[in-house]
């Protein structure tokens, strides 16, 4: 990057099940660390008190506030950072920066994404357009359709045929996923996805 960066800022995981989403909490130290060896001032956001990332010392402002589009705007036009990090907050931070970016708020602050690109964000997360850029390899997968409706999930199921498998898009923790091996099941399962996203993917199952 051309110009010097001076202050970041990097969305935490937020408060999540213990035992869940180490993983970011430790990467996202790592992360806030580095940047203070770079000596690029830190400004981190995570509800979650009991955290690595919300001890003293490691980020240089922490504010614990919900990880959301409305407070990470305000923060955004208090603090003005050059930069935002949004992959080491989990499914919370990439949903997040994915509407902040699609919304516009990023760009009328002038905040850009460092690491991986909002659109990477998406062509991961959504199911849709994630099987569409394995089809461009071409890469083999199972047969499965990204579906916005109860009508399109039955349809789809009976298209690819028992057993197929339940996937939430832009979810937590896998919430919403499964195996299906009958309607009744399905049923069950995909109006519980639907309740965690307003997209899920019916796949064959493997």
């Amino acid at each position: 990057m051309k110009e010097k960066l001076k202050k970041v800022l990097l969305l935490g995981s937020g408060a999540l099940r213990i035992g869940q989403a180490g993983e970011f909490d430790y990467s996202g130290s790592q992360a806030l660390k580095a940047l203070r060896e770079e000596g690029i001032q830190s400004v981190l956001i995570n509800p979650n008190v009991a955290t690595i990332q919300t001890s003293e010392g490691i980020a240089d402002k922490v504010y614990f506030l919900p990880v959301n589009v409305q407070t990470v705007e305000e923060v955004i036009k208090k603090e003005r950072p050059d930069g935002i990090l949004l992959a080491f907050g989990g499914q919370t931070a990439l949903n997040c920066g994915t509407e902040l970016y699609l919304n516009g708020i990023l760009d009328k602050y002038g905040v850009k994404v460092l690491g991986t690109s909002v659109e990477a964000i998406m062509y991961t997360e959504d199911r849709d357009l994630f099987v569409k850029k394995l089809d461009e390899i071409p890469m083999k997968t199972p047969v499965s359709q990204a579906v916005e409706s109860m009508e399109d999930a039955l349809k789809a199921a009976h298209e690819i045929g028992f057993p197929v498998m339940v996937r939430s898009a832009y979810a937590l923790g896998g919430l919403g996923s499964g195996i299906c091996r009958d309607e009744a099941t399905f049923k069950e399962l995909a109006e519980s996805a639907f309740t965690f996203s307003n997209q899920i993917l019916v796949e064959e199952s493997l």
